[in-house]
């Protein structure tokens, strides 16, 4: 039986004097406990070196992969070939025997049995290799180790996503200090001049106003037009003349400068910091960088640990990812979960609507989870994919802030439907009217319609009242007349005649123009009021003149 060995410097082929040994691995270390008791079992008979870490490196990583590299297929061949067809050969990794087996026909054994002598060849290694120095061995397995580490991370000075995570941390440290050192300057220096804080709202701005002019009196002689517009110039000079801050001391605002330096430098040192993080993004994570934007991006790869990990969390994660407190507070309340978490920052969900926030944020978690897998895993490092995405998004986003109105499909009723429920955003203005108490008028119409009838008043009778009588005199002349009474009624006919009678005379005298069909709404000519008083009759029921009527009433007035 032969045994194949790997080791740091090249491949070692022993041959086992003793097949039976492998039947007693319990008692297989005892055998191994001195160099020559371990010559007895095992012999070496050949040792292949590599000749640079590029070649070890190639072999061992085959080796872990589970594949033959060149180097060991060529010394099998030889060796097995030299020894015999027949001969079984020993291997630790149970992979790399079925890839030996299938490219050279060999039958490999691997087992417990097989586990238990490699420990104890490499137990005493020095000693059965030796022709190689110890002090060769340890720099080649520092070498190999070092070279195999890097190739399972796949090492590249353009992809570390360690120095993603930094920066985006020392970001927000910055932003934190700086907020914080602004607002002590702000405060610091408004016991002296507090109308400056008011005025130049721009923290930056400040901060470097304050550095120039240092107390208010050298306001007026300081030239502010390279940090302030004229205007505002103007104002701060106005506002140093008649300030009502107190007086400070020259150690006062010699520390108040030193804070201004402070903030000054921090401030230009952050916006580096930024710059290097966006070309850094661009480098790691091109396509995500696209999509998302590089501080969102980069607070997730922060999130998430590295970029592999979050290539391999799924599009829900991504979604929620920094928002795990309200998820797990909503799934112990049993309420709703939430819709977004640090990818609410993107500019697409913060330009969409609030009603189609949660879907967009869906969609795009969606996409940012494959523009993360191209950029961790891929090869190619472009970013037509996320722009792709983007542009996809923008136009779904379009369709849904229009309410979805030009669709492809469906008919007519069914877009009536959607717009039914669709919220529509109107302005509603309040009736200034409605805050007046005062009674107002009632229009003509009303007036006329809330009239009450003379029918409702007084029997269907003609009165006749005397010339100057009021209508007042018209409802007691009615309460007063009985109708039981036969002398009244009687009476009242020859009064009807006679009214009759007159109207008749009146009518003749009274010459009548000629009138179109349009002019018969026009009022005729006004009588007096004893005359209208005289002739209201007590019945609706008014006959018109007909035409032929007119005619003759025209022949008499002017024969007359």
């Amino acid at each position: 039986m032969l045994v194949l060995f790997e080791t740091p410097a090249g491949y070692a082929i022993f041959k086992l004097l003793d097949e039976k040994k492998l039947s007693q691995t319990e008692n297989l270390y005892n055998d191994f406990q001195t160099p020559e008791a371990a010559s007895k079992v095992v012999k070496l008979k050949h040792f292949e070196k590599f000749q640079d870490t590029t070649e070890a490196l190639a072999a061992t990583t085959a080796a872990v992969e589970g594949k033959v590299s060149k180097m060991l297929k060529k010394m099998l061949k030889k060796q097995v070939a030299a020894e015999g067809v027949h001969n079984e050969l020993l291997v630790a990794d149970a992979k790399l025997g079925n890839a030996i087996k299938d490219k050279l026909s060999l039958s490999c054994v691997s087992n417990t049995a097989v586990q238990e002598l490699m420990r104890c060849i490499r137990s005493q290694l020095d000693g059965l290799l030796a022709g190689l120095p110890k002090k060769e061995m340890t720099a080649m397995a520092l070498g190999l180790a070092h070279s195999l580490s890097r190739y399972k991370l796949k090492f590249s000075p353009d992809k570390i996503d360690t120095m993603i995570v930094q920066a985006v941390c020392l970001l927000d440290d910055l932003d934190k200090e700086l907020n914080n050192y602004i607002m002590r300057c702000r405060e610091w220096y408004g016991w002296h001049f507090p109308e400056l804080g008011k005025i130049v709202t721009d923290n930056i701005a400040f901060v470097k106003t304050v550095k120039l002019i240092g107390t208010r009196e050298n306001t007026s002689s300081t030239d502010l037009s390279d940090i302030l517009p004229e205007d505002v110039e103007a104002r701060v000079k106005e506002a140093a003349e008649i300030s009502m801050g107190t007086e400070i001391s020259d150690d006062d605002i010699e520390n108040i400068l030193h804070l201004c330096d402070q903030v000054i430098e921090i401030s230009s040192y952050r916006t580096q910091l930024y710059d290097y993080l966006r070309t850094r993004m661009m480098a790691v994570a091109p396509n995500l960088t696209v999509l998302l934007g590089e501080l969102v991006g980069a607070r997730l790869i922060s999130h998430s640990g590295s970029l592999v990990n979050l290539a391999k969390a799924p599009a829900s994660t991504l979604q929620i990812l920094g928002a795990e407190k309200a998820l797990f507070r909503a799934l112990k309340t049993k309420k709703d979960t939430p819709k977004y978490g640090l990818i609410y920052h993107s500019t697409l969900v913060g330009s969409a609507s609030t009603a189609n926030k949660g879907k967009l944020s869906r969609m795009l978690a969606a996409k940012a989870s494959l523009c993360t897998r191209l950029d961790a895993l891929g090869e190619d490092s472009t970013l037509e994919l996320g722009a792709e995405h983007k542009v996809k998004l923008e136009s779904r986003l379009r369709l849904l802030e229009e309410g979805n109105l030009r669709r492809l499909s469906g008919t007519g009723k069914a877009k009536s439907k959607f717009e039914k429920y669709q919220g529509k955003s109107e302005f509603k203005q309040y009736p200034a009217a409605a805050d007046s108490t005062l009674p107002t008028k009632r229009s003509h119409s009303e007036s006329e319609d809330k009239k009450p009838l003379v029918e409702e008043i007084v029997p269907k009778k003609k009165i006749k009242l005397e010339p100057g009588a009021g209508p007042s005199s018209l409802v007691t002349e009615v309460k007063s007349e009985p109708e039981d009474d036969d002398e009244s009624s009687k009476k009242k006919k020859k009064k009807k005649k006679k009214s009759k009678e007159q109207s008749e005379e009146e009518q003749e005298a009274v010459e009548v123009p000629d009138v179109s069909d349009s002019g018969k709404k026009k009022k005729k000519k006004k009588k007096s009021v004893s005359e209208d008083v005289e002739d209201v009759p007590m019945e609706e029921e008014v006959p018109e003149p007909s035409s032929e009527k007119k005619k003759k009433k025209k022949k008499k007035s002017v024969s007359e």
